[in-house]
């Protein structure tokens, strides 16, 4: 035979909104629109001088003969003043006295029917509860703190209701619960501290314990009456008992409360913003029934506990929450005045890691991985990250057990077995993340809390209700304490405030480009008017000059001096404006990138530089050349600027030399230019580079000061590297490093 494993929501799908029979204690009748009886209690016998049977399709005003004979104000008035206030709360319960038996009658609706429900007046607690129920009240809310509420609570219902056991039964989120005070006779053994499996109470249970606020079962060992009714096309109709106050017990649950050796029990809900928090669940060991008068006045009890807990949780969350909102509030003023994002909320005195109960916090932004506190490694991070982006599908993810829903977790459970992550960009994996480490710890179950399977007739699996109650420990790990509603709706806000800034840098961004782009157009035009509208006039002095200093012969020494020291200074001019209009060109060229015959173009260039400077014994040498990766005209530049200078500076040396040489080292390729030049002075290294800027021991030779500022924006523009080694005196060997992809990227 092949091992089940109980599918434990197969509990879920007993219908005990319909059951068909009424509790032992009390009989049910029910009548249709027109007053016909159409619903009927067996066991009606039991309590009057007549068989359901006899009654079953009748007028209502035969049940009044038998129960009320005589009395002018009979069921059927009752039934039409609730219709008339549409509702019975201030109706039921309506005392009837029938002979020697008095009964409470309780009477509600369900959709076209009416329930008229009979049970005892009698009560098992002589206390009367209306009357005692403000001193109680008093001293139930004289704790301050939660846990006194409810333990002054569990003392309190005892001394009214006097059941045996009285224990606050709180629910947790996956609808297990635990025993969190508890009050018994001093021979019990107790409860308090053990938890519940969610089955003991499934989930269609916990929703009808939020509809009756309370609910009494006052003798597991009486035999439910079954509902009669006609049938309709041939077929009985079972009736919606939701709303009933003798609806039979599942079996299950009968047969679980034998097991504990519980003769009776009574539940009281209690409420938290319209869900269940808990409830207030008393145990008999003999059996037990109180009225519908004390149960009201119970209720009322439950619904004072509920307001008073409401008011003391949202108490203590917002003590807590508190130092989350501080953290939060100096962030987000921080993020209003602009800055860097990252800087803002990792590096102040509030940090993303104080707006939670997290012990480590990351923020993946930009490129930048930015860890605080305790968080997993650099690659466990990674890793996690591309995990969140597969199956993060809101822009919020928190769980309080990751490792059980991403094995790679546990590697790292002792930091983050709680996860808190919400996205920034989830196309670029940006996002922020809050972890809390795992809590090891053992809970005491009332038993196994698995259930036993069992097959029914027709061969499915269903569950049984468990047997032995006895203390089971359970070791629980990769489990961390959850995130409360508080924490994730300050990320929650935190996140908007994040998001907010980067889009408005993002637009201050965009305001910038549209600034430099309309710089740059104004950048060309200036382009335009020095190559045009100055180049014009300097050209024509120049030519003016020169026609005057070789047609008129009368011109003496002096004059013939000046005016050729006018045509060099024009020609100074057209090349400076040639070397700024060269300068602006660059950063608005887009790259080429192509392979470079490095041993060509140096030849070239060598070859211009021999005939265009002219200096006597220049010794010239060519190491190995390997190709290069870029823009074949701007690297030109490159080289020939700096080949230039180094043949230049060393121009005075004896003799002069120059070398340039290349290499591959790893995934760059590094060239090396040296000369045996003036050198350069070290104050001077961050400045070279430079707009205009030239040394103090250079002012004798020619020079604009924009060559070098070129070729540092051509190696910028390359992401490559550009770097100088000098000595005064001795020379000077600068290096560029270009990669071998020619794109930047390694």
């Amino acid at each position: 035979m092949s091992d089940y494993k109980v599918d434990l929501t197969n509990c879920d799908k007993e219908p005990i909104h319909i059951p068909g029979k009424v509790q032992a204690h009390g009989f049910l009748v029910a009548v249709d629109s027109k007053c016909i009886i159409t619903y009927l209690s067996e066991n009606i016998s039991d309590f009057l001088p007549v068989k359901a049977e006899e009654l079953l399709g009748n007028d209502l005003k035969n049940l009044e003969q038998i129960l009320l004979p005589g009395e002018t104000i009979g069921l059927n008035q009752m039934l039409q003043l609730g219709k008339h206030a549409k509702s019975f709360e201030t109706i039921n319960p309506f005392r009837i006295d029938s002979g020697d038996v008095s009964y409470n009658l309780i009477m509600s609706q369900v959709a076209n029917f009416y329930l008229l429900e009979f049970e005892p007046t009698s009560s098992a607690t002589e206390i009367d509860i209306q009357k005692t129920i403000g001193r109680s009240v008093t001293e139930m809310l004289s704790g301050k703190q939660l846990k006194h509420l409810l333990n002054n609570a569990a003392e309190q219902i005892k001394t009214l209701i006097g059941y045996d056991r009285v224990m606050i039964y709180k629910f947790s989120d996956d609808g297990h619960g635990e025993v969190v005070a508890e009050v018994k006779e001093n021979h019990l053994d107790p409860f308090l501290g053990l938890h519940y499996p969610a089955s003991d109470i499934p989930k269609q249970a916990r929703e009808l314990y939020k509809i009756n606020l309370t609910r009494i079962i006052a003798d597991v060992d009486t035999e439910a009456s079954p509902i009669l009714t006609l049938p309709v096309n041939g077929e009985a109709q079972p009736i919606d008992l939701t709303h009933s106050t003798l609806r039979a017990v599942s079996p299950i649950h009968i047969q679980y409360l034998k097991n504990m050796g519980v003769a009776s029990s009574f539940s009281i809900s209690l409420m938290y913003r319209d869900e269940l928090w808990g409830l207030i669940a008393c145990h008999n060991y003999t059996p037990r029934f109180i009225n519908y008068k004390a149960r009201e006045a119970s209720k009322l009890i439950g619904q004072i506990i509920s307001s008073a807990l409401e008011f003391k949780q949202d108490e203590e969350l917002l003590a807590r929450s508190e130092d989350y909102k501080a953290a939060y509030d100096a962030l987000s003023r921080q993020l209003r005045k602009g800055g860097s994002v990252s800087s803002i909320i990792t590096e102040q005195n509030s940090t993303i890691l104080d707006v939670c109960d997290a012990t480590g916090a990351v923020l993946i932004f930009e490129d930048q991985v930015i860890k605080l506190g305790q968080t997993p490694n650099d690659e466990q991070i990674k890793e996690l990250n591309a995990w969140l982006k597969r199956n993060m599908q809101d822009r919020v993810f928190h769980t309080h057990q990751l490792p059980e829903l991403h094995n790679q977790a546990k590697e790292y459970s002792d930091v983050a077995s709680g996860l808190l992550a919400c996205t920034l960009s989830k196309e670029m994996g940006e996002l922020m993340m809050w972890f809390k480490p795992e809590q090891v710890t053992t809970i005491n179950w009332a038993g196994n809390p698995e259930k036993p399977a069992e097959i029914d007739e027709q061969g499915q699996l269903t569950l049984s209700p468990r047997k032995s109650f006895d203390v089971w420990s359970q070791t629980v790990k990769n489990t961390s304490d959850r995130w409360t509603r508080e924490e994730i709706a300050t990320v929650l806000k935190l996140r908007e405030d994040v998001v907010y800034a980067i889009n408005r840098q993002a637009n201050e961004i965009r305001t910038l480009n549209e600034k430099l782009k309309q710089a740059y157009e104004e950048l060309d035009t200036f382009s335009f008017t020095i190559s045009h509208d100055l180049r014009t006039p300097l050209s024509t002095i120049k030519n003016y000059s020169e026609l005057l200093l070789e047609s008129n012969t009368s011109l003496d020494d002096d004059a013939r001096r000046i005016l050729k020291k006018v045509i060099g200074g024009a020609d100074k001019l057209n090349f400076l404006i040639k070397e700024v209009l060269n300068y602006s060109r660059v950063g608005r060229a887009e790259i080429e990138y192509n392979q470079i015959d490095m041993e060509r173009l140096l030849k070239d260039i060598k070859s211009d530089l021999v005939v265009a400077l002219n200096v006597p014994n220049l010794e010239f040498s060519l190491g190995d050349t390997p190709p290069l990766l870029g823009d074949r005209t701007m690297i030109t530049q490159v080289f020939a600027n700096l080949l230039n200078n180094a043949v230049k500076y060393s121009a005075k040396s004896n003799p002069p030399k120059v070398k340039v040489s290349g290499k591959e080292i790893n995934s760059e390729v590094v060239y090396e230019i040296s000369d045996n030049g003036v050198g350069i002075d070290l104050n001077y290294y961050n400045r070279i580079f430079d707009l205009f800027k030239r040394m103090d021991n250079v002012r004798s030779y020619e020079g604009t000061g924009v060559g070098l500022a070129i070729v540092k924006r051509i190696i910028e523009k390359h992401n490559a590297r550009i770097w100088v080694e000098s000595e005064l005196g001795v020379g000077t060997i600068f290096y560029v490093a270009f990669k071998k992809s020619g794109n930047g990227s390694a």
